[in-house]
């Protein structure tokens, strides 16, 4: 009976921390696609724009890369907002900061970059009040 008792206990602890483990649902992310982009986008706007020689800088660019991969995770698959503009623009403006994050993660991002990101980011933001 105690051996019955012991691998019950133990099939029950691995239920629970595999179903715990199984979340999908990132802690930064809200879930509501307007906010989580707007808050994106703030975060982003503010790990560009933070001088080099910051202690910050790292963490904040660290952050972003988190951030960048959450939600990409999160609204990828959504069928819902994976067809608007306001999605593939920031797809595409996501991309091109994570791809400048992973071939050089020590060098500043580019000026023609960050113009670029910002031009991106208002055209996101107006789509988003504009609701598409």
């Amino acid at each position: 009976m105690k051996r019955f008792i012991s691998r019950l206990l133990a099939l029950v602890l691995v239920c629970a921390i595999g179903l715990m483990g199984c979340s999908n649902n990132p802690p930064t992310l809200s879930g509501n696609y307007s906010e989580d982009t707007l808050s994106l986008i703030n975060s982003l706007r503010t790990a560009i724009e933070l001088p080099e020689n910051t202690e910050t800088k790292s963490e904040a660019q660290a952050i972003a890369r988190q951030t960048i991969n959450d939600y990409a995770s999160r609204y990828r698959r959504d069928n819902s907002v994976a067809n608007l503009p306001s999605f593939t623009t920031m797809r595409t403006a996501l991309n091109s900061l994570a791809g400048h994050y992973s071939s050089y993660p020590n060098r500043p991002v580019p000026e023609k970059l960050k113009k670029r990101l910002e031009q991106e980011f208002r055209q996101v933001e107006l789509a988003l009040k504009r609701g598409v």
